[in-house]
């Protein structure tokens, strides 16, 4: 079975409606696919099936992660790239393929979970590792969390976990180190709670 190779702008989707298809990404040198091998392991921890789920893809690059979630049935799918290249090949795939469910966007993460009025149910969490803003999104993303909800983290060292977060389950791919959060919704913690 031959694999795709990320570097060269092919990456292919491993579940679902859409397996097997290809999705086509610009070569840059901050973009950086979750391998398949993350994949499937992500895709392990969170059920092969997404039926129903709406999911967040914080910082898209190939959108590996949110087409994945979509071939296997998240009823939503919000992209955000800030990228005007990679928006467009983004916009190209979801058009070949028919995938009304995503919505791609230009955006910043940060501004737009700043100002965002919807709610998810799994996010994922890929930023450029030079970029340095994990922390922050993580400060930002429970307002826009449905309780319980799943985060998966990659980044080159794996995170310190605080509240209101749970790790359920951590692993190592080559350089990238990935987490996938739960998060714990406690609405006595919150200011303004009595």
């Amino acid at each position: 079975m031959s694999r795709s190779l990320p570097s060269a702008g092919r990456v292919r989707i491993i579940g679902g409606h859409w397996k097997k298809s290809v999705l086509h990404f610009p070569q840059r040198t901050d973009l950086r696919p979750t391998p398949e091998r993350v994949r499937e392991t992500l895709f392990n921890w969170l059920g092969q099936r997404m039926d129903g789920l709406r999911c967040l893809d914080a910082f898209a690059g190939s959108g590996a992660l949110g087409f994945e979630a979509a071939s296997r049935g998240a009823s939503a799918v919000v992209v955000l790239e800030t990228d005007r290249v990679a928006l467009t090949a983004l916009q190209e795939n979801a058009q070949r393929l028919q995938a009304t469910q995503i919505q791609v966007v230009a955006a910043d993460a940060l501004r737009w979970l700043a100002d965002a009025n919807e709610r998810f149910d799994v996010v994922f969490l890929d930023p450029p590792f030079r970029q340095n803003v994990l922390s922050d999104v993580l400060a930002l993303l429970p307002r826009v969390l449905n309780p319980g909800a799943r985060v998966h983290v990659e980044a080159s060292a794996p995170m310190a976990v605080q509240t209101p977060w749970h790790e359920l389950r951590h692993a190592r791919a080559g350089q990238v180190h990935h987490q996938l959060l739960e998060f714990k919704h406690d609405r006595g913690s919150l200011s303004g709670d009595v």
